[in-house]
């Protein structure tokens, strides 16, 4: 198993993922200065038939993330939040336009709600719930302020990174908010799936020293002194996942085991084993970043049409189809259904994955959390795109509107151009 080396430096936690446009100065800047810079409207991926039993509502929130909307939303017109339908989370600190889907219920009481922060841009009818993944991408308005260089010199800097990003694609990582506040879900992902329940309380509950938000390093050192009470009194009550955790080993004499783990809610501990195995994608795209647009012998290429692969035999025929971004090289989503690369493709990826060691029932503990396993596309392209300078009443600012796949973070881009993390 691998160990886990974690120092009293948070920022040792944080991956160091390279950019491809490495040799393009960074603009610096800031971005969600105000919700207003960072704007995210939902593309459906179909179109809506006007008639059937599910109310479809499009949806502007701020400043709330979207389990907050589907929250507010159920209260608000007394269902069950399982009874709302979306395709997509989105973030809290932004304006975002997003579809929910509701059936059986009468329009007006959707387009008459007053909520603080929401409003009902527009309503229509369709034969069946919104679900996770029915959206073809997302369409971005993004500010960028206090920019290191001079408008013009930015406006004409960012355009040279993204022509490049256009005809070579974005690094796909799985962007940092994937990862958690304190850079740690991943690891919590591995304990889970390795099913060190010890490691993964540790983790989640103590590293005082590692945790930015001062509010919970008191929490987390009772813990680490064996308090479980007052540890279990020091979190906030919102906390609900760790109170329950902590009432279990205190129940058992400090003992973890599969009970304690078992207290946590089963959508938190999927979204961490998902962390880990984004984690682990990350670090092959690291490997193959040089050549993310050209295919290997041995590879599963992508079609970005409709999502199937194929393995790629004599990659001097595929080529021309990936320089024209119909396919791309692909890397690993751990799991059963993952199809291992061969020939010099594989020599760069299987390496990573086999220093994990997975036995049987660690594969079996994935499937349990939902990670089935796949191929997701090394690179992403952004469609049609626009740069342009432009001053407010906060001040000056270089504006980037862009579209991207579902699945694919804007943050990625956005580091590009800027050469910081968020």
């Amino acid at each position: 198993m691998k160990k886990f080396h974690i120092s009293n430096n948070n920022t040792a936690l944080r991956p160091e993922l390279p950019f491809l446009t490495a040799e393009i100065p960074g603009l610096g800047g800031q971005i969600k200065t105000i919700p207003a810079d960072f704007v995210v409207e939902e593309i459906p991926r179909y179109e809506f038939a006007g008639t059937g039993t599910h109310v479809y509502a499009y949806i502007q929130k701020k400043g709330m993330t979207t389990a907050e909307l589907i929250a507010r939303l159920g209260q608000a017109l007394r269902i069950r939040k399982f009874d709302i339908g979306y395709a997509g989370r989105k973030d809290a600190n932004a304006i975002t336009r997003q579809w929910v889907s509701i059936e059986h219920i009468d329009p007006e009481k959707i387009e008459n709600l007053n909520l603080g922060g929401i409003k009902i841009l527009d309503t229509t009818r369709h034969g069946n719930k919104l679900k996770i993944g029915h959206l073809k991408g997302n369409r971005f308005t993004i500010r960028i302020r206090n920019l290191k260089l001079h408008l013009d010199e930015a406006e004409k800097t960012a355009q040279q990174v993204m022509d490049v990003l256009c005809r070579r694609g974005v690094p796909n990582y799985f962007g940092r908010q994937r990862f958690g506040y304190r850079y740690d879900s991943h690891i919590l992902g591995e304990t889970i799936i390795k099913n060190d329940i010890r490691q993964f309380f540790d983790v989640l509950l103590g590293r005082p020293d590692l945790d930015p938000q001062e509010e919970f390093i008191e929490a987390r050192r009772l813990y680490e002194q064996g308090d479980f009470e007052a540890a279990f009194y020091a979190w906030h009550p919102a906390l609900r996942d760790h109170r329950k955790a902590l009432r279990v080993l205190m129940k058992n004499g400090g003992k973890t085991n599969n009970k304690a783990l078992r207290a946590m809610d089963g959508r938190l501990l999927s979204l961490f084993v998902s962390a880990w195995q984004s984690d682990l994608f990350n670090a092959v795209l690291v490997k193959r970043l040089p050549q993310m647009d050209t295919l290997l012998e041995g590879d599963m290429a992508y079609k970005h049409e409709n999502g199937a692969c194929f393995r790629v035999e004599n990659p001097d025929i595929e080529q021309p189809r990936c320089q024209t971004f119909d396919i791309s090289p692909t890397g690993p989503l751990l799991g059963k259904r993952m199809t291992e690369l061969t020939g010099p493709a594989g020599e760069i990826e299987n390496p990573i994955l086999d220093n994990i060691e997975l036995t049987d029932e660690d594969y079996t503990r994935l499937k349990r959390f939902g990670a089935t396993g796949g191929r997701r596309p090394l690179r992403f392209q952004p469609q049609n795109n626009d740069i342009t300078t432009g001053t407010d009443d906060h001040g000056n600012f270089l504006q980037l509107q862009f579209e991207l796949p579902s699945g694919c973070y804007a943050t990625v881009l956005l580091r590009e151009i800027t050469k910081q993390d968020e």
